[in-house]
């Protein structure tokens, strides 16, 4: 990675990307999509980051990252399953096919791992022992590798609501999935995370977990969709220092990128207070370990693209939508 470069171009952040003259614009918390006529979708993937239900900051290149490096996989697991994209037109964007996007999350996991309140690793250490219908065994560690490689689904909750656990049953009972349909998620899911476990320990990491998106095309098809593989959806840990520091109980080397987070939480309650400006320091080390995580993932060196305003290229790059 070029500092002298990410100090010099650090200005380019897009942190919104509103294009009037493209229809039907939904804004997430990172990408702005617009659907087309066609059945395509625009997807632009900007460098907000999100945290305690508010946009912290926007940190370069991030969206650039996110993109790249969904890219990398989509081309690395085509011959798995079939996925949205159609067309690449700028770093930062995808054109892909609209889907109907199915109402259950798949999340792939291979260690006790995970922080939030629904993690395994959370639950397992309460003493649960059964969850999302699986069974795991007594006596298992923080971060270690499990018997077998699990799907932990949640139901994909919309409009601020909480994801909620599911079971394979569940899934049926509520008329989420078809059987039929929860087969073929289950054996893409297990298909594409072994592609990644496999790719992902040539570069010297560990794919701990990571989660997957789905929708049907017009004809029904199962067809994968928003993001893979990359630091926002998945977690990785670096394969070298693993065993030692499993032994001696002690948090395994990732991708830290929870600096604006952790510098936020140790200032004040974000929940109740106003946050404070974020230091620049902060926001280039998260752009640093975001464009580190990338060219460790996909083995490419990152290109910074050139010094210009990153919507004004982007608006260039998808003139050609604007003409329907």
């Amino acid at each position: 990675m070029d500092k002298t470069l990410l100090n010099a171009r650090a200005h380019l952040v897009l942190d919104d990307a509103t294009i009037p003259e493209l229809p039907n614009h939904y804004r997430g918390k990172v990408r702005d999509n617009y659907d087309l006529p066609g059945g395509k979708r625009i997807l632009i993937s900007s460098d907000r980051i999100s945290a305690f239900d508010i946009n912290l900051a926007s940190i370069p290149f991030k969206g650039q990252v996110l993109t790249q490096t969904a890219r990398h996989w989509f081309e690395a697991t085509k011959d798995i399953c079939p996925n949205h994209v159609l067309d690449y037109p700028d770093p930062n964007v995808v054109v892909g096919r609209t889907l109907k996007i199915l109402p259950v999350e798949i999340v792939v996991r291979d260690y006790l791992a995970g922080t939030t309140g629904t993690s395994i690793l959370t639950l397992y250490k309460k003493g649960q022992r059964e969850m999302y219908g699986i069974r795991l065994p007594d006596g298992l560690r923080d971060n270690q590798r499990l018997p077998a490689t699990i799907i932990t689904p949640t139901t994909k909750a919309m409009d601020g609501a909480h994801d909620e656990p599911l079971t394979s049953q569940g899934i049926l009972d509520r008329g989420l999935l078809s059987a039929g349909q929860w087969r073929v998620l289950s054996d893409y899911a297990h298909a594409l995370f072994a592609r990644g476990r496999e790719m992902a320990a040539k570069r010297g990491l560990i794919l701990v977990d990571t989660k997957y998106e789905f929708g049907t095309d017009e004809q029904g098809r199962i067809v994968l969709a928003d993001e893979i593989h990359t630091p926002d959806s998945s977690r990785y840990w670096q394969m070298a220092s693993y065993g030692a520091r499993f032994e001696k109980g002690e948090k395994p080397e990732s991708f830290d990128k929870d600096f604006v987070r952790n510098w936020v939480v140790a200032r004040c309650d974000p929940y109740k207070d106003k946050i404070p400006e974020i230091p620049k320091d902060v926001i280039l080390k998260t752009s640093e370990v975001y464009i580190q995580a990338y060219e460790t993932i996909t083995g490419k060196t990152f290109e910074f693209p050139a010094d210009e305003p990153v919507l004004q290229r982007i608006r260039r790059n998808l003139a050609k939508y604007m003409k329907g």
